[in-house]
């Protein structure tokens, strides 16, 4: 799997929104039940056997990993008194007796809300990225004691996420929490907390709390943005971080995400705007958005879709191209693709971004330089050099695309191929990843109930990003797919629930580009034991992994499949999670995935699995 230039940050189905004017005025909302749900029919477990190649051998085991070993501490659980005074009824009504929710009325002050020197100067330092400063000011303040406590421990705990301190952000929101149950801002930032652990039905309730009963905080607005985006509820999104927005314009978070949900060319004019600003970015994160400003002015200057398809066949099919690791073993499939005319074979990856080529490809192509960028991936090294790229056409089976950006890549030593396509650029259509036949094929997708024919017939695309503005949609399921499994949409990684020994739901990444399933040893040590592997090498773009381990027997639970491990692979991912925002536990890779038919629907964050038994048919 691998990384790509980053993207604005964006994120399931939650069927409700609650809209509060912006102005000092009246506005309805409506209550209702949150609606993240993860539950898994265990009745209806389809167990996929196959090969699982054990990786640990007696020969090369040193036990069990030492305790000291750098782990994801376990955030110590609220009380008993705080979850029932901070969680919702979780009883449902008998079936028959459900009412329609009463709408209430709300009325939201947005005047600037004046805050004490002590905590003007601590927020100050944290929206500037001054984080060890800002740390120092607000501990200052707790320990002055008085009215500014909440608060300051409410921006505590945002600091310590920033610095990527999830068990002391947590520690300060749980505080914040315990002064004022239930209540904004605390409850909010324990839910931004929820929401970097990956825990995101626990972040839906603390954003919906305050708001259920008119207790309105720009960031519980920037916080439904965030998950409603992820669930493919894009509507439901613009609207949640407009409001945002207007509560709190000066907020970099919300800044950055307001950004996300704009129109290309009121990107530019926004990012021009942000960057002449001093921010709360590093100086990794804020080069990035630079050359993310060169992309967006060049694709400012084309007109129509970016890659827009100009051949008149809408669906296709074809062969996929197998990829050896020696020539016994297969490590994946992959697609055969011109750019510019140049044949090239691409590594089909459904844990990359985009179109990445090796840069004697893009020569022979003859891409047109934009400008410099990094690619990364896993691994414990700098993300690999290059720069993006601009193709006058890309042909892929039947379908021709014109006008499309690539990334580069300098040194072929890192993609082992010609490049990798993430099949994210194939959001237009439903993706179909027929594994046991060698098949991809590409189809038009439902249309939604309420687009007309003509709209439902413009040119698919293999833009990147989602529809935006007037064109924006909340998740559909056609009826043809009520029985796909609904996912979270993080950029382009598609992750879904899965337990591991029966354990609470994890999010895992959906990656054909991962050579076998894995787990982060912060996920394995609260299910089993890991013992440590250094004979065992994991590589990706961003070079080797220093520490590899593997876990004992791990059971897999996703969708309505399970699989039993002996070994599972484990190292860390703290890089995907940081940078995603939210906590990646694993990765179901291609060692397990080649048993399956895959179906992705990139635009309502769908998935579907047909298992194949290994033998049966292929």
């Amino acid at each position: 799997m691998t990384g790509k230039r980053p993207a604005f940050p964006g994120l399931r189905s939650i069927l409700f929104f609650i809209l509060c004017s912006a102005h000092p005025t009246a506005a309805q909302t409506s209550k209702a039940v949150p609606q993240i749900t993860q539950a898994i029919d265990a009745a209806n477990l389809v167990v996929l056997h196959g090969k699982t190649y054990p990786l640990a051998r007696t020969e090369i085991d040193h036990g069990a990993a030492l305790a000291s070993l750098p782990m994801f501490a376990t955030a110590p659980s609220l009380s008993a008194q705080d979850v029932a005074k901070n969680s919702p009824p979780q009883t449902a009504p008998p079936a028959g007796t459900e009412q329609t929710p009463k709408p209430i009325t709300c009325t939201v002050d947005t005047s600037p809300k004046r805050l004490s020197a002590p905590l003007t100067n601590a927020l100050h330092l944290y929206r500037t990225g001054k984080f060890d400063d800002s740390v120092v000011a607000y501990n200052a303040i707790i320990s002055a004691g008085g009215p500014d406590m909440v608060l300051a421990y409410t921006g505590l705990s945002r600091v310590y996420l920033k610095q990527e301190r999830l068990t002391d952000a947590f520690a300060a929101a749980t505080h914040a929490v315990s002064l004022t149950p239930g209540k904004t801002p605390a409850i909010t930032a324990l839910g931004e907390v929820y929401f970097r652990q990956g825990k995101l039905i626990q972040a839906e309730d603390s954003f919906l709390i305050p708001l259920r009963a008119c207790d309105v905080d720009a960031r519980s607005y920037l916080g439904l943005s965030r998950l409603y985006r992820a669930t493919s509820n894009y509507e439901r999104a613009k609207k949640a971080i407009d409001q945002a927005y207007k509560l709190d314009p000066d907020d970099p978070d919300i800044q950055r995400s307001y950004m996300n949900m704009l129109s290309r060319a009121e990107v530019v004019k926004f990012l021009r705007s942000y960057l002449s600003r001093e921010t709360d970015d590093d100086v990794e994160h804020r080069e990035n958005l630079e050359r993310q400003l060169e992309i967006q002015e060049a694709e400012s200057g084309q007109h129509g879709p970016i890659c827009r398809l100009t051949s008149k066949v809408t669906a296709t099919q074809t062969t996929m191209e197998t990829l050896l690791s020696d020539p016994r073993s297969i490590r994946g499939y992959g697609l055969k693709v011109k750019v510019n005319g140049a044949s090239a074979k691409l590594m089909l990856d459904t844990g990359a971004s985009g179109i990445t080529i090796d840069k004697k490809i893009a020569e022979k192509a003859g891409v047109k330089k934009i400008t410099e960028i990094h690619t990364g991936g896993i691994g414990d090294k700098a993300a690999a050099a290059g720069y993006a790229g601009f193709a006058d056409s890309i042909q892929i089976g039947d379908l021709h695309f014109e006008g499309c950006y690539v990334d580069v890549v300098n040194r072929n030593s890192v993609l082992e191929d010609d490049g990798l396509i993430g099949t994210d650029v194939f959001g237009s259509f439903l993706v179909d990843i027929d594994f046991p036949n060698s098949k991809f094929k590409l189809s038009p997708l439902p249309p939604y109930p309420d687009v007309s024919a003509k709209d439902a017939a413009q040119p698919a695309t293999l833009e990147l990003q989602p529809a935006q503005a007037s064109h924006l949609h909340d998740r559909y399921v056609a009826p043809e797919m009520k029985d796909y499994t609904p996912i979270f949409r993080f950029a382009h990684m598609l992750l879904i629930p899965t337990h591991v020994n029966d354990s609470a739901p994890m999010l895992f990444v959906i990656d054909t580009g991962a050579f076998d399933n894995a787990i982060t040893p912060e996920a394995a040590k609260q299910v089993t034991k890991i013992n440590l592997d250094p004979d065992y090498r994991v590589k990706g773009l961003s070079g080797e992994v220093k520490k590899v381990y593997v876990a004992d027997k791990a059971n897999l639970k996703f969708a309505h499949f399970k699989q039993d491990r002996q070994d599972l692979v484990t190292f860390s991912l703290d890089g995907i999670s940081n940078s995603l925002g939210t906590e990646v536990s694993g990765m179901l890779g291609f060692r397990m995935l080649y048993m399956l038919d895959i179906k992705i629907d990139y635009r309502d964050g769908l998935v579907d699995f047909t298992y194949t038994p290994v033998g049966s048919k292929h």
